[in-house]
Formats: structure tokens, C-alpha cells, sequence
């Protein structure tokens, strides 16, 4: 059990103490003080020192306040002054050759102008190239279709078809078509063939087709009893020009075209199979 002197003496210590701790502690008006000085800024920032009422952002006046006058340009430097550069090679000396010396004078076997398969190939042509590297061999089809030939030239023996158009042929010979004895298409069209050997396709015995239209022609030469169809359009001939009977033993005959000559008449009898006649003039 507790002494009475000695609680009321702990309290009286309390009270004491809780006096000193209210008086050492800061007021609510210093509190805030303390708390605004914290936050102020140190110092302001003052804009006195800018002239910003003659400022100017254009970039076109920068060359005002930079002097480039005085500027120097240190990336590039002076073009280096041209070199001129002589040859050192010696002046060209004439050689004397004495005249005992000869030059030594090589020969050369000479170049073979005939292929060994001739037969295959054709003729040579003036250039020495067989006719079918002139033209186009396909099969038995020769095609010589506007090559500037002035000639005809020897077909390969297996000749069946022959295209030799626009061109500059102004003779037919007969040695043009020797052993062609296959041949059943000829086409020489648009040309300008004035000239035809009389027996040049009378020797042909499979020739069926023969087309001579846009040339030249004021004469028709022999033609062979197996064609079927001759066409002869667009040239000169008369009817002086075409023998008497010429077309009556051609039994085979069926198309006939005779138009743009300058015929006075029909020439007649004409062959009985004959389907198709052509004399008109445009």
C-alpha cells in the first residue's frame, strides 16, 4: 500500500513537466510562417534584360546579324592548279629494210564454198550460203518471202511448197525448177517478173498451184496439164500474149484468174472442169 506524501509529490512533478513542454512549443502562427518561407521561390525571374518587343523569329534576317563578309570557308579548299601530263613515248624511226630481205609471204589453204550434203541444202547463193540460210526450210516448204532476191535460186530436191514473194525476181529460167519433180505449190507473187522461159513449169508433173499475180508479165509461157489453179492477176498481158488453145488441155484446171491485164478477148475453148473464171477489171 502506497504512502500518501509520496503520489502527491509524483503528480506535482507531472503537472510541472507538462507546463515546460507547453512552453517551449511553437504557436500555430509561427507554424505557418515556417511553412510559407519553405515554398517561396529564392529568387524570381526577371525578363528586363530580353528586348522582346523588337524581336524578330524570320530566318530571313539572320544574314543581318551575322557578318558573312568575314566568313571563311574552311570545309573546302582551293581547286589544286592542272597538271599537264606529255607522253614519253620516242619518237617513231623509220626502218630501212635492205634489199636482199624479203618479207616471208604466208598462203592459206583455200575456204571450202560447197557443204558436203549439197543436196540437202540447195545451191550456194552469191554469198556462199545454201538457200535454206537464205531462206526458210521447213519440211518441204521453202520460204523466201522478201529477202531481196533478183534471182531464183536451186531449191532442195524435196521441194514440195514454195514462197518466194516481194521480192526483185524479173527472170524465171528453166534451170530454176530442174528435178523439182515434188513441186505443187509455187508462189511468186509481187514481183517483177517481166521474163519466163517457155518449158520453166511445163517439166513440172506435180505442180498444181501457180500464182504469178502482181508482176510484170505480157507473155504466158507452157503451162503443165496437172494444175488445178493458175493465177496471173494484176500484170501485161494481152491476148497476143496467151497461145491459141493453151488452156484447152488442162484438164485439170478449175480456178482461173485472168482479171487487171489488158486482154481484148476471152481466150478459148476453155477446159470443161473449169469452175471459177476471173476477167474482170477494176
Amino acid at each position: 500500500m502506497y504512502h500518501r506524501p509520496a503520489i502527491t509529490m509524483y503528480l506535482s512533478l507531472s503537472i510541472c513537466l507538462s507546463m515546460v513542454a507547453l512552453c517551449m512549443a511553437p504557436s500555430p502562427t509561427e507554424t505557418r510562417r515556417h511553412s510559407a518561407e519553405q515554398f517561396e521561390p529564392i529568387e524570381s525571374i526577371s525578363f528586363e534584360n530580353f528586348d522582346l518587343d523588337n524581336y524578330d523569329p524570320v530566318v530571313e534576317n539572320y544574314g543581318e546579324s551575322v557578318d558573312l563578309n568575314n566568313y571563311e570557308d574552311v570545309y573546302y579548299a582551293e581547286p589544286e592548279p592542272e597538271i599537264e601530263v606529255a607522253t614519253l613515248a620516242p619518237k617513231h624511226k623509220k626502218i630501212k629494210l635492205s634489199t636482199t630481205q624479203k618479207p616471208k609471204l604466208t598462203t592459206l589453204a583455200p575456204i571450202a564454198t560447197k557443204p558436203a550434203d549439197s543436196d540437202i541444202f540447195g545451191s550456194l547463193t552469191e554469198q556462199g550460203l545454201p538457200t535454206c540460210l537464205v531462206c526458210v526450210c521447213l519440211g518441204t516448204s521453202v520460204y523466201c518471202d522478201d529477202v531481196d532476191l533478183t534471182m531464183l535460186l536451186s531449191l532442195p530436191k524435196e521441194t514440195t511448197y514454195l514462197y518466194a514473194r516481194f521480192n526483185k525476181i524479173s527472170h524465171i529460167q528453166s534451170k530454176n525448177f530442174e528435178g523439182l519433180g515434188k513441186l505443187k505449190y509455187v508462189d511468186l507473187s509481187s514481183n517483177v517478173i517481166s521474163e519466163i522461159d517457155d518449158d520453166a513449169f511445163y517439166l513440172l508433173p506435180s505442180l498444181q498451184e501457180l500464182i504469178l499475180s502482181e508482176n510484170q508479165l505480157r507473155h504466158l509461157p507452157q503451162l503443165p496439164s496437172s494444175l488445178v489453179t493458175l493465177n496471173v492477176q494484176y500484170n501485161q498481158l494481152q491476148s497476143s500474149g496467151i497461145r491459141i488453145e493453151s488452156f484447152k488441155d488442162l484438164a485439170h484446171l478449175q480456178f482461173l484468174y485472168l482479171s487487171n491485164n489488158k486482154l481484148d478477148y476471152v481466150p478459148v475453148p476453155l477446159p470443161g472442169n473449169l469452175r471459177s473464171l476471173h476477167i474482170q477489171v477494176y
